[in-house]
């Protein structure tokens, strides 16, 4: 073997034995990212079906407001509250924000009224102005169950008709763009965070000085960090897709080969953030307040929590430019698109200039102390 490759096999033996040995490091770099994926997951993997807490205030004897009260339990659309059995007590469940509204059915509900042949009546919806949004969508639901009964008493002719028709093509689930923005996340505290803490150590404890005694060159130190970091960042992110498709049911649409190629550039691009950081800083008070600048903008600005359309247009186009969000957008693109990796060349030319910007300062400010 190359005696300048050995150097560098040797020097990932170390670093991935050290990281190993550092349950710290294991703990951001694999438990922390999962305890995220388990929270996001939680919040954003439901079934998408809508549901509201209300109160279901029956005034009625007939038979209908009976079948009705019975249908709207067994529907899950609403979560009937046992405690609001009075109107009073349903506004105060309302104004805790406990409810969100309050669904009346007066006493002629469901009756046949003279000159009638078919039952009808009028529910009520009340609800407060903090649940306005609610009490609306709620009345929309209420509408559209009425609609359906009223077809089946009473036939009616409609002039205008709305037809719909499902596209093949699959849309993002929430979980879909959570767990894309998660795993930028994770490459994040591999990336920066891993290199951030272990340089100005070794700076401290004078290792990096002795190193630079030896012939051992910069590249040979940064390609075997590179490699471990792969290799560590591989185990972390296989471990997040195990509990995403297990216990989220994540379902990949692309090519598997390819997405783990293009999480493999995210990984080595974004280490050179951590390579940058760390081999300049001489401590961690020099490294720390360097990193949080640097983080918090692309966490918070890149998509990984939220979705960057919902951020003003010049909001927008001004992450965009951000080295994480690139590796985010192809994510998505790759995982939940099925996208090809020649079909996502902008991600792909924008990644490809920040890995030359970035390692050229990582190799311009690193010092051996």
């Amino acid at each position: 073997m190359n005696k300048s490759l050995y150097t560098v096999a040797t020097f990932v033996r170390i670093n991935t034995k050290r990281y190993f040995r550092d349950r710290l490091a294991i703990f951001f770099t694999v438990i922390f990212p999962l305890i995220f994926l388990f929270v996001f997951g939680s919040l954003n993997s439901g079934s998408g079906n809508i549901s509201f807490r209300v109160a279901l205030l029956n005034q009625s004897d007939s038979t209908f407001a009976s079948d009705f009260v019975k249908q709207a339990k067994d529907s899950g659309i609403f979560k009937i509250s046992d405690e609001a059995t009075t109107l009073d007590k349903a506004k105060d469940l309302m104004t805790k924000s406990q409810l969100d509204a309050a669904i009346v059915l007066p006493k002629d509900f469901g009756t046949v009224k003279p000159g009638q042949s078919v039952p009808s009546g009028q529910a009520e919806v009340i609800y407060t102005q903090n649940n306005a949004q609610s009490g609306t969508a709620l009345s929309s639901v209420l509408e559209s169950q009425f609609k359906a009964i009223n077809a089946k008493l009473v036939t009616v002719q409609t002039p205008f008709t709305v037809k719909s028709e499902q596209l093949s093509q699959k849309s993002l689930s929430a979980f879909d763009y959570t767990f894309a923005g998660l795993l930028g996340f994770s490459i994040i505290g591999m990336g920066i965070f891993g290199p951030m803490n272990v340089f100005p150590e070794l700076k401290k404890m004078g290792i990096l000085r002795r190193l630079s005694t030896t012939p051992l060159k910069v590249w040979q130190y940064f390609l075997s960090t590179m490699i471990g970091q792969l290799i560590i960042g591989s185990l972390a992110l296989a471990a997040m897709f195990v509990v995403a498709i297990l216990v989220f049911h994540l379902k990949i649409v692309g090519n598997w080969l390819e997405l783990a190629a293009f999480l493999g550039l995210g990984v080595v691009t974004i280490l050179g953030i951590g390579l940058a950081l760390g081999g300049w800083a001489q401590n961690e008070r020099q490294a720390a307040p360097l990193s949080n600048i640097i983080v918090f903008p692309m966490m918070f600005l890149s998509g990984t929590f939220f979705p960057r359309y919902i951020m003003p247009e010049w909001l927008q186009n001004v992450s965009g430019f951000l080295p994480l969000t690139p590796i985010i957008d192809g994510i998505r693109l790759i995982a939940t698109e099925g996208k090809h990796l020649w079909e996502i060349a902008p991600q792909l030319g924008l990644i490809g200039i920040w890995l030359v910007v970035i390692y050229i300062i990582a190799f311009r400010v690193f010092r051996w102390e």
